[in-house]
């Protein structure tokens, strides 16, 4: 039978030393002591002063693509591009120099392709001479920021339209009426024409203002979606309208399930997304090399807005065109924008706006020859 230590002994796992635990309980059942770190999305490493790995999360490992067994068996400045600066940094917190210093690095990755940048942030343990090294990938701090701006701009955008189409409306019906009764009353075909012109004019407002109301209008449908079904019927209806000189090409992982959710809504979202970049495409197009790839995947820890989610819908929408001009990105899902001649600038206002009642995103990365739009959900 194992005998407690002397008093004031303490028993040391890894290095670090921890109270005693009582004979009555068996150690091989006691949970993993820093197992809470597991549920965190930044990644964790708990390590010695020498940098010997005392525990990695869930999210290192993910990013890695290791296993925790293969982390725990190196140092963790091995995964750093300037493992001097890291080793440095956390053998001053483990000495008590200081108790916490954050600084910027480049994580190394297996295989082909280039580092991670991340915000590392060394934080003194009170069990001992180690340490707790977080590292925060900046892409993603930018993105969750940039996705909470956006998400403010996008509601005052929404009560601001929505105003302002209420006050447009109003007096658009009068204007309408009092040019159709002037038309009775005038003489002469010249006059005549001009009362038509402003019912023509007073008819194309409505008709903005209507699709500007549209998305708060319609109700939401709710009911089990298929998301290849709604692929598959924006694909059919691309393939309708470009026959020619265009190739949409499918990129799906069936084993994504169902959700619940408007599937009209979601088809009117990815069309405006595919359709938008078809008519990107039309230069590729005439010349017979134009591609679209309509690519579902499933995410894992996903965070939208300010909510954590464990699995979530990837659908993306890509192709081979032009890219999004640089004066266009940061305002593209901005109503009435448009970066075509005669374009209405509402079919990604719309998109988005029907992802989000989905509690998605929808996001973009773009350069010449290569665009992709990202429409994320969330997924029970």
């Amino acid at each position: 039978m194992r005998r407690a230590p002397p008093a004031g002994v303490k028993e040391t796992w890894g290095g670090a030393a921890f109270p005693w635990r009582t004979p009555a309980v068996n150690p091989a059942r006691q949970p993993e002591p820093f197992a809470a770190l597991d549920h965190l999305a930044t990644m964790v490493a708990v390590v010695q002063a020498d940098g010997h790995c005392l525990f990695a999360n869930a999210a290192f490992e993910s990013v890695l693509g290791l296993s925790r067994r293969s982390v725990l068996r190196g140092l963790l400045y091995d995964w750093f591009v300037d493992p001097v600066a890291v080793a440095d940094t956390v053998a001053a917190v483990a000495r008590n120099d200081y108790s916490t210093s954050r600084f910027e690095g480049l994580l190394r990755r297996p295989g082909p392709g280039d580092p991670l940048p991340v915000h590392v942030i060394v934080n003194q343990l009170e069990r001992g001479p180690t340490v707790v090294v977080e590292m925060v990938e900046i892409e993603q701090q930018t993105r969750q920021d940039r996705e909470e701006r956006l998400q403010d701009q996008v509601q005052a955008n929404k009560e601001l339209i929505r105003n302002l189409a209420h006050e447009i409306k109003n007096p658009l019906g009068g204007i309408r009426g009092a040019a159709q009764l002037l038309g009775m009353e005038v003489e002469g075909k010249a006059l005549a024409e001009y009362t038509q012109v402003i019912i023509a004019e007073a008819d194309r407002l409505q008709a903005l203002v209507d699709r500007l109301l549209a998305p708060h209008r319609l109700p939401h449908r709710v009911g089990d979606v298929n998301i290849h079904e709604v692929c598959e019927r924006v694909r059919a209806l691309v393939v309708a309208e470009f026959p020619r000189g265009l190739v949409v090409q499918r990129d799906y992982d069936i084993s994504i399930p169902e959700f619940r959710g408007d599937r009209e809504q979601l088809i009117q979202a990815v069309l405006n997304v595919a359709r938008n970049a078809a008519q990107a495409l039309q230069a590729s197009i005439a010349a017979g090399d134009a591609r679209m790839t309509l690519r579902t995947r499933v995410a894992r820890q996903v965070t939208i807005g300010k909510q954590r989610w464990r699995l979530a819908l990837e659908l993306q929408v890509e192709d081979n065109g032009p890219g999004i001009p640089r004066a266009l990105r940061d305002r593209i899902f901005y109503p009435l924008v448009s970066g075509r001649e005669g374009g209405s600038g509402l079919g990604l206002t719309l998109a988005q706006t029907f992802v989000q009642q989905h509690q998605g995103t929808v996001e973009f990365e773009s350069e010449p020859g290569k665009t992709v739009f990202k429409i994320v959900i969330p997924l029970p």
